[in-house]
């Protein structure tokens, strides 16, 4: 446990916004590349670790990239105007410290923007847009923050560290989806243990939170018989959500993807879930199924590739996702890798 808390540590501390995955793909490869036989990167920057096999092959996949900001431009002041990369729910982003990625490294800046009391009344009723807030970064003037390094395209990140809480459960930035790339890694550690004559493919993704780019080209490439998404997910176990919008919860296990998107992502084939669930009930592995109305994974890009492959997603249940805040509980991603390593053990009999 202790190996995993401390990887998924270093994952959630190093950053790397959609595009910009450089930090994440060369501490992936540092991390997998002993249990696997071969490692290399296309020309869109996903990473790609193969161990190889027979026939049928199994791709596993985890983006890379977080959520983040970029700098659009700076104004005579020298304050940062930004736009959103990824799906932000803005007020999160009010009043928070950050990190500008700069050409001469690394600076801080906070996020500010009108103050309440500047307000008139029914200003302070709404909440504030992110096109209002701006990056505070101490400069000047503009002359000035561009000598700090600041200019049009400079990717910015939240400043917020990793931390542990109680009962297992750890706090950090961007689990979605570094958890899932601890995860991929644990697994391809209990592979390389084991006996096991499927090919696997496990690749890192980039730009996910944008557009599921990365996997549609991976995908396209390596053609694999089968795939599985290692992700996170919605936990509906706190206040201000009821089981109707997510029934899954930290510490009762993975969930296993029958259908997100209201059907719009991924709706998994039945031959996929047969064989994730019979896996996990072999292996006395608890899963949680999950039946999602909105949000989509790299599986729905992977699925629709070429002639169609089977896919689903191995998730772990994480709280407040797409804030600086995010919730798990390491049990459940250890529980995660053992589904993903058996699965792999077990695909022969299913295709």
């Amino acid at each position: 446990m202790e190996q995993l808390n401390e990887m998924l540590k270093r994952f959630s501390n190093t950053h790397g916004v959609s595009g910009y995955e450089g930090n994440i793909r060369q501490l992936l490869e540092e991390k997998i590349k002993p249990y696997v036989d071969e490692v290399r990167t296309d020309k869109l920057g996903n990473l790609m670790a193969i161990r190889k096999g027979g026939h049928p092959s199994v791709m596993i996949a985890a983006h890379m990239d977080e959520i983040g900001l970029m700098c659009k431009y700076v104004d005579e002041k020298g304050f940062v105007h930004f736009v959103k990369l990824g799906g932000w729910f803005d007020q999160t982003l009010h009043s928070q410290r950050v990190i500008l990625h700069t050409e001469n490294g690394d600076i801080y800046g906070v996020i500010g923007a009108k103050p309440p009391h500047a307000m008139k009344e029914d200003e302070r009723k709404k909440p504030v847009k992110a096109e209002d807030m701006f990056i505070d970064i101490g400069a000047k003037d503009q002359k000035d923050a561009e000598r700090l390094g600041v200019i049009p395209g400079t990717t910015v990140t939240l400043d917020r560290q990793y931390a542990s809480l109680g009962n297992n459960r750890v706090t950090g930035k961007c689990f979605d989806d570094r958890a899932g790339i601890v995860m991929m890694i644990e697994a391809m550690r209990l592979i390389h243990e084991r006996n096991i004559e499927a090919t696997v493919y496990a690749v890192g993704t980039v730009q996910e939170e944008v557009g599921l780019k990365g996997a549609r080209t991976s995908a396209f490439g390596l053609n694999p018989s089968v795939a599985l998404v290692s992700e996170v997910t919605v936990a509906g176990d706190h206040p201000g959500i009821e089981k109707k919008q997510s029934a899954i919860e930290l510490s009762k296990g993975p969930s296993i993807t029958i259908l997100d998107a209201g059907g719009r992502g991924l709706i998994a084939t039945e031959n996929v879930i047969k064989w994730l669930k019979e896996t996990a009930k072999e292996y006395n592995i608890d899963i949680q199924p999950d039946v999602a109305e909105g949000g989509t994974t790299d599986a729905t890009a992977i699925h629709l590739t070429k002639c169609g492959i089977p896919s689903s997603v191995i998730s772990i249940p994480s709280r407040y996702i797409h804030s600086p805040v995010e919730v798990l509980d390491l049990e459940d991603l250890k529980k995660g890798a053992q589904l993903l390593a058996r699965a792999v053990e077990t695909v022969s009999k299913h295709f």
